[in-house]
């Protein structure tokens, strides 16, 4: 057999070691691990020593890891006659690069001295490494036999350090709105080139401006034991390896409650599990299942059941899914979403996956909301320069007994957005949106509406204007200071100039607007953040004469919770102290329903799903008409975040809800609600009970 000839040569992403003496030497200096090495063998073994101890006791700085930083750095340094190790001079980009090193090589054992001549003797030696920084890693020479290569390719898999890998990767952050506010005034600062309407944000976008590891290290609790640090502080599983990493976690919805005025005793159960990671630089994955039972307060159970699908199944969850009975008196609603995120290069993001998004700056939107149940969508979004260009195809269901297909199955459409959001001035940003919904009439889905810049309204005049229901909409946001903005969106739907400018309260007159402001730090309180919205959609907005065309996907709106014929104030405050954080919200409106009754069967233009053939008037529709309902809501929230990493808290709140109809009816009815709660909570999502 040949003599065995490979070599170690560790590298961090392009190590490179070599000795630049200052005094000839004979023999290497000699770790303690090296003691029993050959004279030949010490160099390799000198060498390796050091490459594996840098490497384990290395911490890249957070602001190297938050800019992304990737370059190179040289040390020189020195084991003089003693054995003791000093660095001579440092290269590199960063200071803090340069205090990490010392610090490291502070930290090397005494070695026994190169000797010359028999006489301890000092030499220098240069060190050169990349940033990011990888594992020590063994190459073999390609012409060299090594019976024993292949069967030492498992214990070469080597784990590596674990640093919170998903605060750089492209995984979405978790869209809730609680979490959010930690983090929205950064974002909105003057200046900022960061486009805020198209959510959820990737970690890559936020991180250029808000340090998680820095702010999440600084709600660490000093936990030692395994159970400390996997309750307080850690993901319940982190691996990463060479080239990937994931992390693993249980995670729970635990509520219990009480529906005073109708004497209900409400829960919710769900438990949940939730696989993250990344495979290399540009794919990250992420995918929930939830399996979940619930009761709730009377008003959330009758509104769920009176959206119930076709089938037998009593209700659907909003916000939720399809639910099955439970106990008699509850309901049993599995949910299981996740994606995939693809980043080529820093001016595109690819995603495909089962779940939500959302596209405005206010709390409510009237574009795209995540009220809805779950879909399957494909996301494309486009930065450069000071634009921001989203696409979205997505496909949706009509689980309605009207619609079925012939099959029996529910009927799917799609819908198709783009959004593009521009920078005019660094106070001033406007966004362009349009979409269109169109339905699977048996050719599947519809090619003309895969191209990504074409106008919407172009292509539905060109394969016939009943073919889909499309939208426009402008919105704006103005940094009026690093405080406060102001922010508005209108939307028209159909259409019609005449209609719209008329000036007559005509039907096909389908607009809404939105106009809000947000306070960061407010009254010079650091954290507190206030928000005041107004939303006004007028009637018949977002339906469509071609029933399934509404814009709708499991009997809930894919805009604004209320459907349409609608004004609502809202106001809302997040205040955050550590981990200690509470909410506020209050919400007034007036809202329009059907009368639905022998005398009265029309359809005044609320729900988007009737049928705007059963209209009442062509002219004089106003918002809020027909059965028109004084509406009250508030909501107050308290709680302490148990884990930054996973998001999991612990919480109290109370619902106060005052609904007064004009008249009632078997759907619509005067009634009052006080629900008290207290839960655990994952909070991976948004769900809302305003409505």
């Amino acid at each position: 057999m040949k003599k065995l000839a490979s070599i170690l040569i560790f590298l961090f992403s392009g190590f490179v070691f070599s000795q630049s003496s200052v005094s000839s030497f004979e023999k290497y200096p000699v770790f303690k691990e090296c003691a029993q090495s050959s004279i030949d063998s010490l160099e390799e073994c000198f060498n390796t020593t050091i490459k594996q101890f840098v490497f384990k006791n290395f911490n890249i700085p957070n602001i190297v890891s938050s800019e992304n930083y990737k370059g190179k750095s040289e040390v020189l340094f020195e084991v003089n006659k003693k054995g003791e190790f000093n660095v001579l001079y440092v290269d590199a980009g960063y200071n803090e690069i340069k205090d990490e090193v010392k610090k490291v090589f502070s930290l090397l054992p005494k070695v026994t001295p190169a000797t010359y001549n028999g006489n301890a003797t000092y030499v220098q030696f240069t060190f050169s490494f990349n940033i990011p920084l990888e594992e020590p890693i063994l190459e073999v020479n390609e012409n060299t036999e090594t019976p024993n290569n292949i069967t030492k390719e498992y214990e070469e898999i080597k784990r590596l350090k674990f640093d919170n890998e998903e605060y750089y990767s492209n995984l979405n952050i978790p869209l809730s709105t609680q979490n959010y506010s930690r983090f929205d005034a950064v974002l909105n600062q003057i200046g900022t080139n960061s486009h805020t309407s198209q959510k959820p944000f990737l970690y890559t976008d936020v991180n250029k401006y808000y340090n998680f590891k820095e702010e999440n290290g600084k709600l660490l609790k000093d936990k030692t034991s395994w159970f400390g640090r996997k309750w307080w502080n850690e993901h319940m599983v982190a691996y990463k390896g060479k080239d990937f990493w994931f992390t693993l976690d249980p995670g729970v919805d635990l509520q219990i409650g009480k529906d005073i005025e109708s004497d209900i005793d409400t829960y919710n159960n769900t438990r949940l599990l939730y696989v993250q990671g990344g495979i290399g630089k540009k794919l990250s994955f992420f995918t929930v299942f939830y399996e979940s039972q619930g009761r709730f307060a009377d008003y959330f159970n009758r509104y769920a059941e009176s959206i119930k699908p076709d089938g037998g199944n009593p209700a659907i969850i909003p916000g939720r899914g399809i639910a099955k009975e439970f106990n008699s008196d509850a309901y049993d609603y599995p949910v299981a979403t996740g994606y995939l995120s693809y980043t080529p290069s820093k001016y595109f993001n690819f995603q495909l996956g089962q779940g939500k998004n959302f596209i405005g700056e206010g709390y409510r939107s009237l574009f795209l909301s995540d009220n809805a149940s779950p879909y399957t969508y494909f996301k494309i979004n486009t930065t450069i320069w000071k634009l921001k260009y989203t696409n979205i195809w997505m496909s949706l269901k009509d689980v309605r007994s009207e619609v079925l297909n012939d099959n029996k199955s529910y009927k799917n459409k799609y819908m198709a957005i783009h959004y593009l959001s521009y920078h005019i001035t660094k106070r001033l940003n406007i966004g362009f949106f349009e979409s269109v919904i169109w339905e699977n009439d048996g050719n599947g889905f519809d090619l003309s509406y895969l191209n990504p810049v074409i106008f919407y309204q172009a292509i539905q005049f060109s394969i016939g204007s009943r073919s889909g229901n499309a939208l426009i909409g402008l919105s704006s946001k103005f940094k009026i200071s690093d405080k406060i903005n102001v922010y508005g969106q209108f939307i028209i739907d159909e259409f019609s100039s005449s209609d719209v400018f008329g000036g007559e309260g005509s039907w096909k007159n389908k607009t809404g607007y939105q106009i809000g402001m947000k306070y960061y730090n407010a009254f010079g309180l650091k954290d507190l953040y206030l928000q005041a919205e107004y939303n006004r959609v007028r009637p018949f907005t977002y339906s469509h004469n071609t029933i399934v065309l509404n814009y709708g996907n499991n009997n809930q709106s894919m805009a604004h919770a209320f459907g349409a014929s609608f004004s609502e104030f809202l106001l809302i405050g997040h205040y955050n102290i550590g981990r200690i954080f509470g909410d506020a919200k209050i919400i007034i409106a007036k809202r329009g329903f059907d009368f639905d009754t022998p005398e009265d069967q029309f359809f005044y233009g609320a729900d988007i799903y009737g049928n705007e053939a059963n209209r009442p008037y062509e002219i004089g529709n106003e918002v809020a008409q027909g059965n028109t309902a004084d509406f009250f809501f508030t909501e107050l929230q308290v709680g302490y975040l148990i884990n930054p990493s996973t998001n999991l808290k612990v919480y109290g709140s109370v619902i106060y809800r005052d609904f007064k109809p004009k008249i009632n009816t078997e759907t619509v009815f005067e009634s009052q609600t006080t629900w008290l709660n207290i839960g655990i909570r994952t909070d991976l999502f948004n769900w809302q009970n305003d409505f």
